[in-house]
């Protein structure tokens, strides 16, 4: 069995990889915000508070779906066929771990990403402002989403 790197070269070689990664994907997510800023229309029927609430409540339940609830079927799936059926016995396969690792993070970043999002939905007046604020993490996920569905299929 392959051991993992601890070492400090292995650290500084996936920090420079991670770095390069975001230094990538920032100007891609900048560019995209620009375009949906510029070519999309404005949500219609976004002048009260009420409606932009509940808009946003459909895009987080969404959000949720597509994210949150993958990695507890993920999670549910691996203790459902292994011996980790009952998580107090401590049996973890690595893929279980990957996946409750996902799953913590995705939970983090989900109770973040609300509050963000409920408040640009308050804070917004009629919905034309900041539209594009989602864009980049969207874009994002859609091509981990291909990437994925690539090395699936």
């Amino acid at each position: 069995m392959h051991e993992p790197e601890i070492g400090t070269d292995s650290f500084k070689r996936q920090r420079r990889a991670g770095m390069t990664a975001i230094a990538v994907a920032v100007p891609i997510a900048l560019l995209l915000w620009l375009a949906i800023d510029h070519f999309a229309p404005p949500l219609s029927n976004m002048n009260s508070l009420g409606e932009r609430t509940l808009f946003t409540l459909k895009c987080f339940c969404l959000a949720v779906l597509f994210c949150l609830v993958t990695g507890v079927e993920a999670v549910a799936h691996e203790r459902l066929s292994s011996p980790a059926f009952d998580p107090l016995i401590g049996f973890e396969t690595r893929r279980l771990r990957v996946n409750l690792r996902y799953l913590q993070n995705t939970l983090e970043q989900t109770v973040v990403f609300a509050a963000a999002l409920f408040g640009l939905a308050a804070y917004s007046p009629d919905g034309a402002a900041m539209r594009g604020l989602g864009a980049p993490g969207m874009a994002l996920s859609m091509l981990v989403l291909l990437y994925v569905a690539g090395r699936t299929g």
